[in-house]
């Protein structure tokens, strides 16, 4: 099987390689550092692989797509471009079987953003079995760590020299236009966005995204004890997605506890008044490069915890 990653130089793009350089089962092709922004050379190694990882920002991803002429040829692509398009597959397996057919029948496959993997992994369950309405007004905050923000968001963090506003969490997309948000909607079924405030802190990588409620909004009898069996009950047999005792990690919840890993835990915490659900995971495992090697053992067949890091 042949794999091509193109923006192998990229975050995302350096831990897929990381991921698969030992794996057996996988012709990685790559290009010189000087036919790297080619072109041809391009066009040629995506039409000459099995599976194509676009590790790009938008508008060269949709260029990278009109390049494939190849009808054999199977995408995920990494970035934003195509996470609300219908006729892209959205990568995340563990939502439904419906979800997990379309990955392994795929030819184009849009994995998730990271911010968005922690609020539709807690939001998507609860709207499908009635928990929670599909107007609720949700609101979700979410810490990430300066990996996420790329090489240059990297590079800032890293400097010796850094001032000292960027050793302090840093909060962003203040006008409620974060580019996860048409995909939080849209896969959770949702009338309304989210009021979503994402937050950047001082640390390379580790997410911790909070969604929160008012049980008297929800369901009648919702409880903090049935939300978390909720959920429990929906991923029971996801090998990548766990479901914490209650009110786990009281008094303190650590957002880069799962550094370095590709799953996710689910945190259910509060009482049956308010109740916040905690998804906990790497942004750059299961909220981005892990969560494409996944993708990518689903389309080829093969047992989708292979290369990851568990």
């Amino acid at each position: 099987m042949k794999v091509y990653i193109d923006g192998s130089a990229g975050t995302t793009g350096l831990q897929i390689y990381d991921r698969l350089r030992e794996r057996r089962d996988l012709e990685l092709v790559t290009l010189p550092e000087e036919l790297r922004k080619d072109p041809a050379a391009r066009r040629d190694a995506l039409n000459g692989c099995d599976i194509a990882f676009l590790c790009l920002p938008d508008d060269a991803a949709r260029e990278a797509v009109s390049m494939v002429e190849n009808q054999d040829v199977r995408i995920i692509d990494a970035s934003t471009a195509h996470r609300t398009a219908e006729d892209w597959a959205y990568g995340f397996p563990e939502l439904d079987g419906e979800h997990r057919a379309a990955i392994e029948k795929g030819r184009r496959i849009a994995n998730p953003g990271c911010h968005a993997t922690g609020f539709i992994v807690s939001v998507y369950p609860l709207v499908k079995l009635g928990i929670v309405p599909a107007d609720y007004p949700l609101s979700c905050f979410s810490l990430t760590g300066y990996s996420g923000g790329g090489k240059k968001m990297i590079a800032d963090y890293e400097d010796m020299e850094k001032p000292v506003n960027l050793g302090a969490p840093r909060l962003y997309g203040l006008t409620q236009a974060h580019k996860h948000l048409p995909e939080m909607r849209k896969v959770c079924g949702l009338t309304r966005a989210p009021v979503f405030s994402p937050v950047v802190d001082d640390y390379y990588k580790g997410m911790a995204t909070t969604v929160t409620f008012h049980t008297e909004l929800l369901a009648p009898g919702t409880t903090l004890k049935k939300l978390r069996e909720a959920l429990d009950d929906w991923y029971m047999y996801q090998r990548l997605i766990n479901v914490a005792p209650l009110n786990w990690g009281d008094p303190m919840i650590d957002a880069n506890a799962f550094e370095g890993r590709d799953d996710l835990m689910l945190i259910i915490s509060g009482n049956d008044e308010r109740v916040t659900v905690t998804a906990l995971f790497d942004n750059l495992g299961k909220g981005a490069s892990g969560a494409a090697v996944q993708n990518m053992n689903i389309l080829m067949g093969v047992d989708e915890l292979t290369g990851l890091n568990c």
